[in-house]
């Protein structure tokens, strides 16, 4: 399995911009496409946005897109989420996980998850 670690979480106000980073190590990050969810308080876990092993695809939930782009740089084992214009709505638990081919929005096909920092954004 692949051990995920999270870095950028923090509190950010309504309308600004923060970039979440996801480092991987242990097996083969190139072999993995990679997700972000995110879980708000009191709600249940729910896509984000995911990208395929090579890059090539990438997926955003309706509810971002347009705001949020996800990003890997598989040379340094990470995968990124640029998160823009963010809304009081976005504050959540974003976390970062690892999965077979072809997970895409499918959370029970992702196998090794990060330990989600939280990012509440301020109105």
């Amino acid at each position: 399995q692949v051990q995920l670690v999270e870095s950028g979480g923090g509190l950010v106000q309504a309308g600004g911009s923060l970039r979440l980073s996801c480092a991987a190590s242990g097996r083969t990050f190139s072999s993995y496409d990679m997700g972000w969810f995110r879980q708000a308080p009191g709600k249940e876990r729910e896509f984000v946005a995911a990208v395929s092993r090579s890059a090539g695809n990438t997926f955003h939930a309706d509810s971002v897109k347009g705001r949020f782009t996800i990003s890997r740089d598989n040379a340094k084992n990470t995968v990124y989420l640029q998160m823009n214009s963010l809304l009081p709505a976005a504050t959540a638990v974003y976390y970062c996980a690892a999965g077979l081919r072809g997970s895409a929005f499918r959370m029970s096909l992702y196998a090794s998850w990060g330990q989600g920092p939280p990012v509440p954004v301020s109105s």
